[in-house]
């Protein structure tokens, strides 16, 4: 099994969020490395634009793979404060840093993301 950061939350549709999970903070939004290699080689990202609002549990851009096109949702609430650039030229950072420079966007939390989960319950879902 892929490795699942401990200082990271997470959400059930494989998501993570780095950064404090209170109103008015700005975290960082990726995608798990599970998630990353169960869709297999990344080939294009679309992500929310800065200034976008997004809603947890919401659709807020896709994932093109090899294998498939798949659904990219906002574990978080709030508006979008950046978006990483770089993933136009090389969405393939996903798969080789899912955890790092795969970031994908952040956001400024409109409320607090309080149904997210650690990652001791994150990987309970995998199983």
């Amino acid at each position: 099994m892929a490795s699942v950061p401990e200082e990271l939350a997470y959400s059930a549709e494989h998501e993570w969020v780095a950064g404090d999970p209170d109103a008015g903070a700005v975290v960082t939004v990726g995608i798990t490395s599970h998630a990353a290699q169960a869709l297999g080689d990344i080939v294009y990202v679309e992500a929310p634009s800065v200034g976008d609002t997004v809603t947890a549990g919401e659709v807020c851009g896709e994932l093109e793979s090899t294998k498939a096109v798949s659904e990219l949702y906002s574990p978080v609430s709030g508006t979008v404060t950046a978006v990483n650039e770089g993933l136009t030229s090389s969405p393939e950072t996903i798969n080789s840093d899912a955890y790092g420079d795969g970031w994908i966007f952040k956001v400024e939390l409109s409320e607090t993301a309080d149904d997210l989960l650690d990652a001791e319950a994150y990987v309970a879902t995998l199983a």
